[in-house]
């Protein structure tokens, strides 16, 4: 078994967190708990000397393990065996009024189900609310793992043409009625306004706008990616409001998850949309043979909401991504100077920075150049349709350090590229 460093690590960071830490309490704790750090323990591993940029997951050093030890242990001693039971169909209802409180002051714990995460969420809407052959409309470019759940489950994916404010409204619904046209019927279509995953782009609000009127006026449900809503490193933070709360709770389900800001191993989340749809999901039979998913996660993290530690901790959170991303973008910038091969914008928040590159080069080059430079990026066309080669760079799993490695070596590789 292949044993050692978390794939983002970066040895003088190990001796950090070795010391004393002198960072709040959601820092990700002794060298010890990165130890364990194992295949047949976490998802994926990869050799030290590869810097990787392809994985969407937190920094170990940025997993708030302290901070949910205190929470579960508060939320045993507040719920006792309540908390190992099954817990209501819907949801615990302290979690779901916590929730909707994160949503806006329009929002009841009647809005919110509770669900395991994005990849869970999806997976309910394609089988509770779509049957085997609809259509789903996706993003031109988007995120790739949800796209195979609807695959999956047998809905057909089409692509709609974007732009760079997101998703084109006029290119919706030449797409809807295409496909009645054809005798298919729509089921949804899915978008990430906020923080888009890979591009990183922000939905302006009167793009929004657009999108709810042509949706609502065509009766197409729209379901809202909100993964990275809450990352927003700008300051002060950008948080643009909903699609759901910008269409009255009517006609789109909001998708909410921890997973990118407490940690993936959590597998809670929630959904939020109107009274009705919320109803007809629970019950599904996933939740009337068991209740709501991670019953006891669901109570520690209502802990964390309701005494504010949550939201201290995004704060630190953002920070430390803002570091990060700065830290890729200045070394890029700095390798490949005035005229470069490799053009990108700077993400207002999330995770990922989406570059591509100008002239004859194709994708293949781009990522056998970031292979000889000892960089894995995530290539551009595994997300869907591209204007031109390009490629994902998560700046969320490694430290300061290894990042503006990673951005020189990055830049130098593909400079000597051009020059040849």
């Amino acid at each position: 078994m292949t044993t050692g460093l978390p794939m983002g690590a970066d040895p003088a960071d190990d001796r950090a967190a070795a010391a004393p830490s002198t960072e709040p309490s959601s820092t990700a704790g002794p060298l010890s708990h990165r130890r364990r750090w194992q295949l047949g323990v976490v998802q994926s591993m990869g050799p030290p000397e590869l810097i990787d940029l392809v994985p969407g997951y937190l920094d170990p050093d940025l997993l708030p393990v302290d901070l949910l030890r205190g929470a579960y242990r508060d939320a045993l001693a507040e719920f006792g065996s309540a908390a190992l039971s099954y817990g209501d169909n819907q949801g615990a209802v302290e979690f779901r009024e916590v929730m909707a409180s994160l949503v806006s002051p329009a929002c009841g714990p009647e809005h919110v189900l509770s669900t395991a995460g994005t990849s869970h969420a999806l997976h309910l809407i394609a089988t509770g609310l779509a049957d085997p052959g609809d259509v789903v409309l996706v993003e031109q470019t988007g995120y790739d793992l949800g796209r195979g759940i609807l695959a999956d489950c047998g809905l057909r994916l089409r692509e709609v043409p974007t732009d760079d404010d997101g998703l084109d409204p006029a290119a919706l619904r030449s797409s809807v009625l295409e496909a009645r046209s054809g005798g298919q019927r729509v089921a949804f279509v899915l978008v990430t306004p906020t923080f888009h995953n890979p591009t990183g782009r922000v939905m302006s609000l009167e793009r929004r706008r657009e999108l709810i009127a042509v949706a609502h006026h065509l009766g197409v449900l729209v379901v809202e990616d909100d993964a990275y809503a809450d990352l927003g490193l700008t300051e002060p933070t950008l948080r643009p409001p909903t699609l759901l709360e910008m269409a009255g709770f009517t006609g789109v389900i909001a998708l909410r998850t921890f997973s990118k800001t407490l940690g993936p191993g959590l597998r809670l989340g929630c959904m939020v949309a109107e009274q009705s749809l919320v109803q007809r999901l629970v019950s599904h039979g996933y939740f009337v043979s068991g209740g709501a998913p991670n019953h006891t996660t669901s109570l520690a993290i209502t802990r964390l909401i309701s005494d504010g530690d949550y939201h201290r901790h995004l704060e630190w959170l953002r920070t430390r991504l803002r570091t990060r991303r700065d830290a890729l973008l200045g070394a890029l910038r700095d390798g490949l100077g005035t005229d470069p091969v490799l053009r990108f914008t700077t993400p207002a928040g999330g995770y990922f920075l989406w570059a591509w590159s100008r002239g004859d080069h194709r994708e293949t080059d781009l990522l056998a150049a970031a292979a000889r430079a000892g960089v894995a990026v995530a290539e551009g066309s595994r997300f869907g349709t591209t204007s031109a080669p390009s490629a994902r760079l998560a700046y969320s799993f490694n430290s300061p350090s290894r990042l503006a490695d990673a951005g020189a070596r990055l830049a130098e590789a593909l400079t000597l590229e051009q020059n040849r």
